[in-house]
């Protein structure tokens, strides 16, 4: 959801999604004059319910005045009405899924330790966070309806050593506080959505990497023991078989008759998806990054996306009998190409594609450049994150000259030939967290216990997600060359579904911001430039305010953009 507001001296946008909301600002034209004495912005957040105020309070940051409230414990949140907001763009990561908020963003004047809030130029808006469904329709869509589910992926970070005192949170159970806290919901509706075949009305087709989180296995069996059809190609061929078999055991979905194995050698079984019939009609398909292990929903960041359509649903169990037949990728290829084939161009307005893999030939990289000539269709903002490698035809777009913004998170740094950062408009963060002692204001932070893949396993990738007809491409395939000609993957391109880009952008932003911070602490101190007090806040504007605007800062691009102005 997208709201815009003005006053006599701002105007702001307020992005919603599920359980984020962007807020992004600035002075009216012919407002320079506010520039000047500028300490930041405080926002005030009122959740309304029935038209009642539930709660009303200053948003709160963990970034402060060094020498203001002295003797608050690192990690400590304060007040944005008593240490302001130094940007015109921030994120509200609080927010919870359903919910009617109204924001308030007033200009904060003065000295550190007497600050003025320039109450009367202040802007309101008010906006709704997206329903986060756990069933079904009640009546068929129009439309495809999608529905978005991203974990916390974030145990290295100051919310998590703050609540949890950095607890291993391992083998832990998935209804204790710790692992709800890092599924955010994603756990949850996985369960739901399984949870849907409650009868012999209902059936599930699976195509599962890892398979190997026994509370979702036993979901599955439950399923079969309720009377659903339930049918599961896993990876046996992987390190996985081994974990995946017992797991299975454990469930007795071998002796039910629900699984078989997927011994094809060439490639990865690298499909993550769920198809859900009733009466043997697809109805809707789970889809995404997350595999069926502690890590995936809980460690590092990943997605679930549910897409309520019977077109897309239909050709997804199409694509789960090919693996089923436990075809090669050879024989994989055209039929999948057959099935999905991509557009000439941009896909049709409104419109969700599924592309389906393997379906490029060895020595072709047709897909990827598809993907890579929608990058550079984008005019203001690319979002993408990469669980490994960029591929070579995405590192040409990312380098081109221009005035997009182009976002990149990966898992890690930058490899050997990885060359994507000419252009002062790009913009990278790898995985990390805080060591001891990395900023003074903050708590150490724990690396991940769940994961080998430590933080990113996210693959989808945003074109223009704040614009009329954004562009949303997300699923299990990792953007490189092996996923398209001989992986089992699967992704979906969506055009034109705002409320999907806004949960996306929201969720890519939060995922960004949190690695970029301590992604530049690590390059700092690897070349003996990190300052430990670099958190704080500036104390004169003339620290902060210029680059906003400085047309050769992206800073000054992102006040633009995020604003739609």
């Amino acid at each position: 959801m997208r709201v815009t507001a003005t006053s006599t001296v701002m105007r702001a946008r307020a992005i919603a999604g599920t359980y984020v909301v962007t807020l992004a600002w600035d002075f009216q034209p012919g407002q320079d004059g506010k520039r000047e004495g500028l300490m930041g912005f405080a926002v005030e957040r009122t959740e309304l319910k029935g038209g009642q105020i539930v709660e009303r309070y200053w948003m709160r940051s963990i970034k402060r005045f060094r020498d203001k409230d002295r003797g608050l414990l690192p990690g400590t949140p304060v007040s944005t009405a008593d240490h302001p907001i130094q940007s015109f763009q921030w994120a509200d990561y609080t927010a919870q899924a359903n919910c009617h908020y109204r924001y308030r963003i007033v200009p904060v004047y003065g000295l550190v330790k007497n600050l003025t809030l320039d109450e009367d130029s202040a802007v309101l808006m008010e906006v709704a966070t997206e329903i986060e469904f756990l069933l079904k329709p009640d009546a068929p869509n129009d439309a495809a309806r999608h529905d978005v589910y991203f974990n916390r992926g974030v145990i290295g970070s100051q919310a998590f050593a703050r609540r949890f005192k950095n607890a291993n949170p391992k083998d832990a159970s998935p209804k204790s506080e710790e692992m709800v806290w890092l599924s955010r919901g994603l756990y949850e509706a996985l369960q739901a959505f399984i949870g849907l075949a409650e009868d012999e009305r209902f059936a599930l087709r699976a195509a599962l990497y890892e398979f190997h989180y026994q509370p979702v296995a036993n979901a599955f069996a439950k399923a079969v023991e309720a009377g659903a059809d339930v049918k599961i190609v896993y990876d046996g061929e992987s390190s996985y078989k081994h974990d995946n078999e017992l797991t299975i055991a454990n469930a007795g979905l071998d002796q039910m008759g629900a699984v078989k194995p997927r011994t094809v050698s060439e490639g990865i079984r690298h499909n993550k998806f769920i198809v859900l019939l009733q009466d043997e009609t697809p109805i809707a398909v789970w889809t995404g990054s997350t595999n069926i292990s502690e890590g995936g929903i809980f460690g590092h960041s990943n997605v679930g996306h549910i897409v309520w359509d019977k077109t897309i649903a239909e050709a997804y169990f199409h694509y789960w009998e090919r693996l089923e037949a436990n075809l090669t990728p050879t024989k994989l290829r055209e039929p999948n190409r057959t099935a999905s084939p991509l557009p000439v161009g941009r896909p049709m307005p409104n419109s969700t594609t599924p592309v389906f893999s393997a379906r490029d030939e060895k020595d072709s990289s047709a897909t990827l450049q598809w993907y890579a000539d929608r990058m550079a269709e984008a005019t203001q903002i690319v979002c993408f994150t990469v669980a490994f490698n960029i591929d070579k035809v995405f590192q040409e777009v990312l380098n081109r000259d221009n005035d997009v913004l182009r976002y990149v998170v990966k898992d890690d740094d930058l490899g050997d030939g990885e060359t994507i950062t000419r252009d002062r408009d790009v913009l990278f963060a790898a995985g990390g967290y805080l060591g001891s002692g990395a900023l003074v204001n903050f708590l150490e932070e724990r690396g991940n216990p769940l994961n080998r893949n430590d933080y990113i396993h996210d693959k989808f990738m945003l074109v223009d997600p704040l614009g009329d007809d954004p562009l949303v491409v997300t699923g299990s395939a990792n953007f490189s060359q092996p996923s398209q000609r001989t992986n089992d993957e699967n992704m979906l391109v969506i055009r034109g579904d705002t409320r999907v880009a806004d949960i996306y952008f929201g969720e890519f932003m939060r995922i960004f911001d949190h690695h970029y911070s301590r992604y530049l602490v690590k390059k700092l101190t690897e070349t003996g430039r990190h300052d430990p007090e670099a958190g704080y806040l500036k104390e004169k504007p003339s620290d902060w305010v210029p680059t906003h605007f400085n047309p050769a800062s992206y800073k000054s691009k992102r006040r633009r953009y995020f604003l739609g102005a």
